[in-house]
């Protein structure tokens, strides 16, 4: 191994010798380099070399090669400065060491990718790094990547962007695609790639014949300069009859040429599209793509070929709602939604209501209600506004007869007649839904039935807490954290219903498994602010005491003991602290945050015994290693 080094070292010294020759590194500094050299090459040299030793060794030289290449710039900055502008001729000659570092990079490259074969990653720096310094190797190294990975789409997208792209090799390009696609042949990506490349090459052509004075007009734009002419024919006369004729003639020819470069592309395209769809005929989002594309490249007389992508979208995906939804916007024009006409919205309408003859599904009224609501959301003219929210309400009332409304929609039903200010309406329906039996355990249902209720106005306090507390009897109070929350902000200041309240929650916390962690939390807080902290000391005692205590309770009410503890030096905080620790052990003995706390706890305020003891504790009970502690 030392052999090897030492004559890789030695197959350097006409490099570092040119390097000293130039002035661009004294000897000491290359002394240093060929200590630095040395050592990598012995850490490639190893039994196993990690990646990490190859990466390491490349960034060495590109850093070196960076500052020989400024250290020349500074030199011929200086001999331009001595001889002046009026000598001609070159002031810097290459040599070894100009090529030197590159070459040494690409056998690293070479050697780590041979190294580790498998790792796309390191191709793909070694590919880049060969695009970039355009020293040859580019070919060869693109031979080898799709040689050990023939089934990454990856890999031959980049080799034929590179021969499209950089070569201008078209032939080579569409060779590498379509053989790609024999590797690949399920590859959406490469499929998409393969249209938008015979696309720009396309433009390409068409861009190329317009700049040689070949009109090349465009059967999808072309606009009425002829239908103009022929409107105001009696300003153009033929000189002779003969050259009326022969002007024709070659209009003849030259249209003959134009359709048959327009016609040649189309064919291409409906090449591609028919074996992309024979190989991936269950995707839709590749069709849509494909459509979506075609319709974007103003390239030829396509309409044709839409038609016919349509109808194959139509008929193989009539029962995905997906698809249809698509449709509506595609079939509408839709860009982005802030720009909408009426025309396209009526256009949209007509196919999501086709869609939900073929489709009645609760997807499919979701998807058409979400258009609605896009619409109204950037819709400013009155008159549109109200047309739409009443379709936007009919197509709600359909869904619940046909029951395909779920919760989601319920909730939007509720939420428009709230934004059209039809409040009692709103309560109304809210409390339909909830009677029943589909809806009674929807959270955000009875949180919209409160809030729609306090918006009408309070009749009493008592009527907020029925509806909590028949929304408790319903749900888990883990579903309706939020709407105890908000009774609690209304009743918080009436001291009989806030013990209702603190009952209340009792009893559906006890029942819950480690839900409502908020509303102790609340109810914790507004009793410290109000009382102090032995009725704070009280009220958490009740909720730790449950059945199934959250561990965010534990948490919260260790936080305000060990910050009593802190900033008071209070003794009697600290050993409340302590229990709620142990208490909380009893049902998070595996939580290692918990022990951590405990620990960080004790170190802080508390002893280094106990500390130690609470280690020692957790060693045991969790049985892993506790130096995090």
């Amino acid at each position: 191994m030392a052999d090897e080094v030492q004559f890789r070292l030695e197959r350097m010294a006409p490099e570092l010798e040119d390097l000293h020759k130039r002035g661009l590194f004294s000897r000491e500094e290359l002394d240093q380099i060929a200590k630095s050299r040395r050592d990598f090459e012995f850490r490639l040299k190893r039994p196993s070399p990690l990646k990490s030793d190859y990466l390491a060794y490349v960034n060495y030289e590109l850093n070196l090669d960076s500052l020989r290449e400024m250290r020349k710039r500074k030199i011929v900055g200086e001999l331009r400065k001595e001889k002046g502008n009026k000598k001609k001729g070159k002031l810097w000659t290459r040599s070894v060491s100009d090529s030197a570092g590159v070459k040494r990079v690409l056998g690293v490259y070479r050697l780590a990718v041979m190294r580790n074969k498998g790792d796309l990653e390191l191709w793909f720096k070694y590919l880049e790094f060969c695009r970039e310094s355009r020293h040859g190797r580019m070919k060869e190294a693109l031979a080898q990547a799709i040689r050990y990975h023939p089934t990454v789409p990856g890999l031959w997208i980049y080799a034929a962007s590179y021969e499209f792209d950089q070569n201008l090799n078209v032939q080579a390009a569409r060779a590498l695609m379509q053989s790609g696609l024999r590797s690949c042949p399920k590859s959406e990506e490469l499929w998409i790639q393969y249209l938008r490349m015979e696309l720009t090459y396309l433009n390409k052509l068409k861009a190329r014949k317009e700049a040689l004075g070949e009109s090349v007009p465009n059967p999808k734009s072309e606009t009425g300069t002829d239908s103009w002419k022929e409107e105001n024919k009696e300003l153009f006369m033929a000189l002779t009859e003969e050259r009326e004729t022969g002007e024709e003639r070659e209009t003849g020819e030259e249209r003959e040429r134009e359709d048959g470069f327009w016609k040649q592309g189309v064919k291409m395209l409906e090449i591609i599209y028919k074996q992309a769809v024979e190989k991936i005929s269950e995707s839709f989002e590749f069709r849509k793509k494909f459509l979506e594309i075609l319709r974007a490249v103003n390239l030829g007389d396509t309409n044709q070929l839409e038609e016919e992508i349509l109808s194959d979208l139509k008929r193989d995906f009539e029962k995905d709602e997906e698809f249809w939804d698509w449709f509506a916007k595609f079939g509408g024009q839709f860009g982005e939604l802030d720009r909408v006409s009426d025309d396209n919205v009526s256009k949209a309408v007509e196919i999501y209501e086709e869609a939900l003859e073929k489709l009645p599904t609760e997807k499919m009224f979701s998807l058409y209600a979400k258009f609605f609501t896009e619409i109204l959301q950037n819709v400013s003219d009155p008159n549109l506004s109200k047309k739409y929210t009443e379709n936007l309400l009919k197509l709600y009332s359909r869904a619940e007869l046909t029951n395909c409304l779920n919760e989601g929609l319920a909730c939007d039903y509720v939420e428009l007649y709230v934004k059209t200010g039809k409040l009692n309406e709103a309560r109304d329906l809210a409390e339909r839904f909830l009677s029943g039996e589909r809806f009674s355990k929807s959270g955000e249902l009875w949180h919209l039935r409160v809030s729609v209720e306090i918006k009408l106005g309070l009749k009493s306090f008592e009527d907020i807490f029925r509806l909590v507390k028949r929304a408790l009897d319903n749900l888990d109070i883990s579903q309706a954290e939020d709407l105890f929350l908000t009774g609690l902000r209304i009743l918080g200041n009436d001291k009989d219903h806030f013990e209702k309240m603190v009952k209340l929650a009792n009893f559906a916390m006890g029942k819950s498994k480690g839900g409502g962690a908020s509303v102790a939390r609340a109810i914790i807080g507004s009793v410290l602010v109000k009382k102090g902290i032995t009725h704070a000391r009280d009220m958490y005692n009740r909720f730790v005491s449950l059945t199934h205590p959250s561990l965010e309770i534990f948490k919260y009410c260790v936080g305000i003991e060990f910050n009593l503890a802190l900033s008071e030096n209070d003794k009697n905080a600290l050993l409340n602290a302590r229990k709620l620790y142990e208490k909380a052990l009893g049902f998070y003995a595996e939580d290692m945050d918990l022990w951590r706390d405990y620990y960080a706890m004790e170190t802080k305020v508390g002893t280094a015994k106990a500390a130690n003891n609470i280690y020692e504790r957790a060693r045991k009970t969790l049985k892993v290693d506790l130096t995090v502690l």
